[in-house]
């Protein structure tokens, strides 16, 4: 597997950039994601809703950001009992036919357990569908679940990801693909894949958590980069986001064609109070199961409060706090694109709708107000 080093020299750059053809970067993409979740909703006394009545939820919340003029909807693939997108292009593919103009996106793909073959052909028909609208966000993934589902070995957890991605940019060059094969891969002797996508070639992102590694195989291979921060203080990035420029510049190729995005978990409402009350419950019962597995503890409102400030991870608040909390961070990062997770549990579909009106009524206006 390769090994990426940290870069020597520092470059610090403005970014307005063109990551597939016809789509140019302005100064910030906003955009939503989720993943789908599907637990007992603790403003409405606990209630749990079928997955078919999730999945209807679901693609309203998609169509009303299509509506507001969003720029792109991600969903993540998860094989868990509490999340309902373990199929998540198939769940985009209704969403191309409801909706005209927003990005359909993963959030992430788990590539190291998939197949790329199969992940190419997947998002070329969704890319067909949508008219030229999807993309894919490739990532290892924050579960392991995929991994005993589809019969492969946590110890080869980097070297998968690692293959199975050169391969996929094979995929995306276009024509016939030859392979030679590899530990995780078969040979592929020379044949077409079918079918081909609108968009040449597919947009591809890579999604990290943190980690310099990741960051630097993203940069190698010159693929736009998605960041997220979910815990701590979200300006500790700043080096990571840095790290990526430069060596994204001392493998030869331009930063200012590198796309950075931002994703965090948050919620919106009339006003600071009224998204935090609404927010907490589900928030800290969602993480709170699963830190429980992972041997954290409990999640408290002192800390949930404190992510909320406007130093901290979380994007809880009215409208304004969104805006100059965005543009804060758009002056540490300079990024390209913020991704908005509304709910990390479940909350009222309702509610979730309104901050997705406050979200690309108010919030979206200013900040391209502010950067246009």
């Amino acid at each position: 597997m390769r090994r990426y080093h940290q870069c020597t020299f520092l470059i610090r750059v403005r970014v307005v950039v063109i990551y597939g053809p016809n789509h140019e970067v302005a100064d910030m993409e906003l955009g939503l994601y989720s993943f789908a979740e599907n637990t007992p909703d603790p403003l409405n006394g606990d209630r749990m809703q079928s997955p078919a009545e999730r999945l209807r939820d679901l693609l309203e919340e998609i169509e009303l950001a299509d509506q507001l003029g969003l720029a792109f909807y991600g969903l993540g693939e998860h094989h868990r009992p509490d999340y309902v997108a373990s199929a998540p292009v198939t769940i985009l593919a209704a969403a191309a036919a409801r909706t005209k103009n927003i990005r359909l996106s993963t959030a992430v793909t788990v590539l190291s357990s998939d197949d790329p073959v199969r992940v190419y052909q997947q998002f070329a028909t969704l890319d067909l569908l949508s008219n030229g609208r999807a993309e894919i966000m490739a990532g290892r993934g924050s579960f392991i679940e995929s991994f005993p589902l589809f019969g492969y070995d946590l110890n080869d957890y980097d070297t998968l990801f690692e293959e199975k991605l050169e391969l996929l940019l094979r995929l995306r060059e276009g024509g016939k693909i030859s392979w030679p094969g590899g530990q995780h891969t078969k040979p592929i002797p020379g044949v077409q894949v079918y079918r081909q996508p609108m968009q040449s070639p597919l947009p591809l992102w890579i999604a990290v958590g943190g980690t310099p590694n990741s960051v630097a195989r993203a940069a190698y291979y010159g693929l736009p980069l998605m960041i997220a921060i979910i815990g701590g203080q979200p300006r500790q990035f700043t080096p990571l986001v840095d790290f990526y420029r430069e060596t994204v510049a001392k493998v030869g190729k331009d930063p200012a064609k590198h796309p950075v995005g931002i994703s965090s978990h948050g919620f919106i409402a009339d006003n600071s109070q009224d998204a935090r009350d609404i927010a907490f419950p589900a928030h800290s019962a969602a993480m709170s199961r699963i830190g429980k597995e992972r041997g954290w503890p409990p999640t408290t409102r002192a800390q949930f409060d404190a992510g909320a400030t406007p130093q901290g991870a979380y994007f809880m608040g009215s409208p304004q706090e969104i805006i100059d909390k965005i543009l804060m961070q758009h002056e540490w990062f300079g990024h390209d694109r913020f991704g908005l997770q509304l709910s990390v549990g479940t909350l009222p579909h309702d509610k979730v709708m309104r901050a997705i009106e406050l979200y690309g009524t108010v919030v979206k206006p200013a900040v391209d107000k502010a950067l246009g």
